[in-house]
Parts: C-alpha cells; sequence; structure tokens
C-alpha cells in the first residue's frame, strides 16, 4: 500500500477525531447563554440581597471580648429564671438554630407563651424585635423575657441585681466587661452583655458565598428557586442581608389565613400596641435564614412543614397559587440559606458548669 495514502489516512481519521470532541457552535452558543443568564442571575440577586457581615455594631454598645463572653453565660444561665428552669437558651437554644422548635414555648412556671419563639441567630441584623416589633434592639429585647411573668417570671430588675451580686463570679464579671462604671452589675448591663453576644450570632451560609461572586456555590435547581422566589414577588418582604426582618407587614395581606393554617389563634398582632383596626394582623416579616431548621412556621407556630408554608404565602400574601415544582424550587433555593453552628457556639460556658462559682 502506498505509504503516502496511508500518512493522509491517519491524518484524516485524527483530525475527525479531534472534530468529534470539539463542541459544536450549538453547544458553544447554550453554555455561552446559560454563562449571561448566569451572570444575569447573580447581579439581580445582588441588588436584592447582601452577604452577612463580619459584625453588627451598635455604637451605644460597643462591643469587647469581656462583655460577649459575659453575655453568653447570662445566655445560658438558670438563675436568669425565678425558680432556675429557664434560661434564654431554653427557648432559644443554640444547638437548634436559636429556637426550640415547639409552637409556643414553656415558661419558668410551666405555661406556654402565646406567641412562637423567634430564632436569635442574625436577630441583631433585624430592624427591630419580637413578633410586634416592640424593642429596637437585640439590647432592649434582651431585658423584657427576663421580666416577663409567663417566660421567666423574675418579679422585679432589683430582684435579679441582688440575685446575681450575691454570685462571685459576676461581680468580678461585669467589672471586667464594664471597667468605666463604679457599678457594673445593674439591669441596663444585663441586657447590654446579652445584646453584645447575641450580635456575634450571624451565620453565614451557601448563599453568602454566591452573593460574594462564587457562582458554583449554588446548583442549578437552586438558582433556578432563587430565579422562582425573586419573580414571584417574594422579595417584597423577604430582602436585603436577613432576607426578611426589615418591616411589618400584614399577614394575610391578599387572602385570610387561618383556614389554611388551622390556627385557631386570635392574635391581632401589631394592633395589640397601637389599638388601630389598621394594625390588625400585622407582625415582623421573619427572617429566611436557616428557615428549614426554624419550623414551626407564623407567630403562631402553626404550621411545621416547610413546602406547606411556602404555598400558604404564596397564596396568602401574593395571590398566586404555586406549582408543586416551583415550591419544590424555592425550597430548595432556601436550603442555601442554612449554615453550619460552630461548636463553641453552641457549648454551655466553662463558668456555669460549677454554679458554686
Amino acid at each position: 500500500m502506498n505509504k503516502h495514502f496511508v500518512f493522509i489516512s491517519l491524518l484524516f481519521l485524527i483530525a475527525c477525531g479531534n472534530k468529534k470532541n470539539e463542541p459544536s457552535n450549538k453547544e458553544n452558543t447554550n453554555a455561552l447563554q446559560h454563562e449571561q443568564q448566569d451572570d444575569k442571575l447573580l447581579k439581580q440577586a445582588q441588588s436584592i440581597f447582601a452577604a452577612i457581615p463580619a459584625s453588627v455594631e451598635n455604637p451605644d454598645n460597643p462591643l469587647t471580648s469581656e462583655k460577649i463572653a459575659l453575655g453568653k453565660i447570662l445566655y445560658f444561665d438558670t438563675r436568669l429564671s425565678l425558680t432556675g428552669k429557664n434560661s434564654c437558651n431554653s427557648c432559644h437554644s443554640l444547638s437548634a438554630f436559636g429556637v426550640d422548635n415547639e409552637v409556643t414555648s414553656i415558661g419558668d412556671a410551666g405555661k406556654r407563651g402565646g406567641r412562637n419563639s423567634p430564632t436569635t441567630f442574625n436577630a441583631a441584623l433585624h430592624f427591630s424585635q419580637f413578633w410586634d416589633g416592640r424593642a429596637k434592639d437585640v439590647e432592649e429585647q434582651a431585658g423584657l423575657p427576663i421580666l416577663n411573668p409567663i417566660e421567666m417570671a423574675i418579679p422585679s430588675k432589683e430582684f435579679l441585681v441582688k440575685r446575681l451580686k450575691g454570685i462571685e463570679m459576676y461581680r468580678h464579671k461585669f467589672k471586667s466587661a464594664f471597667p468605666e462604671e463604679k457599678d457594673a452589675l445593674n439591669y441596663e448591663n444585663i441586657s447590654r452583655a446579652i445584646g453584645a453576644f447575641e450580635r456575634t450570632l450571624l451565620t453565614p451560609a451557601r448563599f453568602d458565598k454566591y452573593l460574594q461572586g462564587q457562582k458554583d456555590a449554588l446548583s442549578d435547581d437552586e438558582k433556578n428557586g432563587l430565579q422562582i422566589f425573586m419573580d414571584k414577588g417574594c422579595i417584597t418582604c423577604h430582602n436585603g442581608v436577613a432576607l426578611g426582618g426589615g418591616q411589618i407587614q400584614k399577614f394575610g395581606l391578599r387572602n385570610e389565613y387561618h383556614s389554611l393554617t388551622g390556627s385557631n389563634n386570635n392574635d391581632n398582632g401589631l394592633m395589640d400596641l397601637t389599638n388601630k383596626e389598621s394594625d390588625k394582623d400585622k407582625f415582623k416579616v421573619p427572617s429566611l435564614r436557616n428557615i428549614s431548621k426554624t419550623y414551626p412556621y407564623f407567630h403562631d407556630g402553626s404550621v411545621k412543614e416547610l413546602d406547606k408554608a411556602i404555598a400558604i404565602m404564596g397564596h396568602t400574601q401574593l395571590d398566586v397559587k404555586l406549582t408543586d415544582q416551583e415550591i419544590n424550587s424555592i425550597a430548595s433555593f432556601l436550603e442555601t440559606l442554612t449554615s453550619d453552628i460552630p461548636e463553641e457556639v453552641k457549648q454551655v460556658p466553662q463558668e456555669l458548669v460549677n454554679k458554686s462559682l
């Protein structure tokens, strides 16, 4: 056989083989379109949401390591309740994403509160605290459950201050945390210390990496859920760094909710504070960070399943009937807001292991 013919034939086969491995024009076009859509989605998301910051400061309560450490001890200490049965961590467990997964929480006297306990993780990012927004920040919020007769049942500020002053460890810790004050162990500083600790309870997740430009941090299905979440109008209330926590909104804005949630709770929401009929059923919009772990949902804890809660929100707030596929995709996106809570955050402070200190 002619050697030249063999050589040319081999070249032809190699060329054909290489051509098979090369992407077609259609494939190139599809890849380019996919990349462009990815870029567009990311830019849209970055215009609506924000990644969790390194810290959330309060100029009136500067963060120090001593104050934060003291706040964590107070957060876990059951001596902040009358009979010693409850701590902040009882209803807002740091091992359970800042909640207790109960419909409503059981207080110091064994009675249940009237509203579902919201998570303390990322609470410092919110514009106000509690379901009705009655506290301006985590510092103000921290002092109120302690004096609530159902929650922690401490009879007065003076009662708790006297109790803690009888504990040597606390006398030293408060002096160290508030060195500029002569009488550092007072009720305001109890609230300030707990608030300082809660300002450290920030939980960056995969979605934050995505917002910072790491496009492969989310799968295609999760990105599809993000797109649906934005297109359907969920972002009207669930936006910003916490994907919520930025406004008061009427629950049942477009359609009533009781028949869907099965709730027998006749909570009037903000109206109970203002006595205005226009504020009936208004509640603070919850953050969606770690939402798949902070069930049951809504102010009354009436729904445990995330997919059901998504469907209800579509109907009551947006007047849309989401398909099962849309609900599943939104739920997949919401999973990207779930964080890994460091073990050291969950651990009970060593100072409380032996309460005789």
